[in-house]
């Protein structure tokens, strides 16, 4: 819901969340890997799951928002749920990432948003990241016949 790396996740505290003048919270984080800066709204699912663990003791010890196991150990409980769901993919921390510069895309959101969200320096990364899906070209087609019917 996020579309941060695990590293980043792994990482994450208190101080990377920042409240806006219109009282939208955001996570403004630098990428571990690119120290590129991140800047993701926080959906309203996202905001209940770091409640829930806010008291939890390990975040509480390491200062962190989330209580995160290795990526190796992460991998392993995702190909566990898509076993158990009848998923044929091969889930993992950073196809969820890919997962979500798809989904914002096809809801709407353009190259250069989704770029700043994932923290790259530019939309070719983002490009690589994103597939393009039947229903966002049909979406750009019928804004194309709706013009066109001026």
């Amino acid at each position: 819901m996020t579309g941060l790396a695990f590293s980043d996740v792994k990482q994450l505290k208190s101080e990377h969340l920042v409240t806006d003048i219109n009282g939208m919270i955001w996570i403004r984080k630098t990428r571990q890997k690119t120290k590129n800066m991140c800047n993701i709204p926080l959906l309203d699912e996202a905001q209940k799951i770091l409640d829930r663990y806010k008291d939890h003791p390990y975040c509480q010890t390491q200062g962190v928002l989330l209580p995160v196991c290795s990526n190796q150990k992460m991998n392993m409980y995702l190909k566990e749920l898509a076993d158990i769901c009848g998923i044929r993919k091969n889930l993992s921390t950073h196809c969820a990432r890919h997962t979500f510069a798809t989904l914002t895309l096809a809801s709407g959101a353009t190259i250069d948003n989704v770029a700043k969200m994932l923290g790259h320096a530019n939309v070719n990364m983002t490009r690589h990241y994103a597939k393009v899906l039947d229903t966002s070209i049909m979406r750009d087609m019928q804004v194309v016949a709706k013009n066109m019917a001026l």
